[in-house]
């Protein structure tokens, strides 16, 4: 590992992280080492990512010092946070202060902020567009991540903006799989109209993450928005029920029905859904599939996905 570049990824045996871990550990001969962070270094997953040869360490987000010590002698740190463990910005942005301190005194010299657009830039809080939440925010999971930007810009330490979208694996692990209706019809609910929506597999971030890493420190200061497909909710329907061999239809609902469904975050995700609907080219232009490509070429669209994860998505 000595004459290897180290890279701490936050969240190694989370989605993002362990899609970055994965890649770097599939490219021995890249010049990386892994240093894989994880509150349980004995979890299932920590221990698949030490067999592989990952150096497997103690952190927390919530602790500056844990992070210290597993950034020392880093030369990239992987930057994330969790906020659907927790639904507090206020946390997050206390994370990302973390990450960001830690790795100005640890010394990194690039580091990849996973990030998110502050909506009140678009929507600012006095606007009866959607409701303010939390008495300060308009979407408190992009809102905290967006405003933790300067977080790093003011601790001086070398950092690509790495923009996010929509997880497919959203449609098994978070509850958006298609549902039967009354009519034994499946659907899939969004508030986004027509609109397009960018979608990337989880495992495809973690790889653009790593072709980051590999371009350099060109890619310090920089914004990049990755996807692996933009595409309507009419579209998502169409491809899952060739995927899944069910029609599938796509209902769209209205934001204000949406917040009001009572399961925790749905004001958020209501807000977040209305933003991604209302402000679509600003949204989509701001992650380009090519670019995505050329960091990544393994990427995968929507329907390549499906292919290799139908058997996952629950069907009720």
């Amino acid at each position: 590992m000595a004459d290897r570049k180290v890279i701490a990824v936050v969240g190694a045996t989370g989605a993002q992280g362990g899609g970055l871990a994965r890649a770097l550990l599939d490219d021995p001969d890249g010049g990386f080492a892994v240093r894989a962070l994880a509150r349980d270094v004995h979890s299932d997953a920590a221990r698949a990512l030490a067999r592989r040869g990952a150096e497997v360490v103690a952190a927390d987000v919530d602790d500056q010092a844990s992070l210290e010590r597993a950034f020392a002698g880093a030369h990239g740190a992987y930057c994330v946070t969790f906020y659907w463990a927790h639904h507090s910005p206020e946390r997050e942005m206390a994370q990302a202060a973390n990450m960001a301190r830690a790795a100005r005194r640890a010394g990194v010299r690039h580091a990849i902020w996973s990030t998110l657009e502050d909506t009140r830039r678009f929507v600012p809080l006095e606007s009866e567009r959607m409701p303010t939440l939390l008495g300060r925010y308009k979407v408190p999971h992009l809102d905290a991540k967006g405003e933790s930007d300067r977080l790093f810009l003011e601790a001086g330490v070398p950092t690509t903006f790495l923009l996010t979208s929509f997880y497919w694996e959203n449609f098994i692990d978070f509850g958006m799989a298609p549902r039967r209706g009354p009519d034994g019809a499946y659907a899939i609910a969004m508030p986004m109209g027509n609109a397009k929506l960018p979608g990337i597999a989880a495992e495809d971030i973690g790889r653009c993450a790593f072709g980051i890493f590999k371009a350099g420190h060109s890619m310090a200061g920089r914004t990049v928005g990755v996807a692996g497909e933009h595409l309507t909710g009419a579209q998502m329907a169409a491809a899952l029920s060739t995927a899944l061999g069910h029609p599938v239809r796509y209902d769209d609902v209205p934001p204000e029905t949406y917040r009001s469904l009572g399961f925790p975050g749905a004001g958020d995700l209501g807000n977040m859904f209305q933003f991604k609907r209302d402000f679509e080219a600003q949204f989509c232009g701001a992650r380009n599939v090519a670019a995505a490509r050329a960091l990544n070429p393994r990427l995968q669209d929507f329907a390549a996905w499906l292919s290799a994860n139908r058997e996952r998505i629950p069907l009720a």
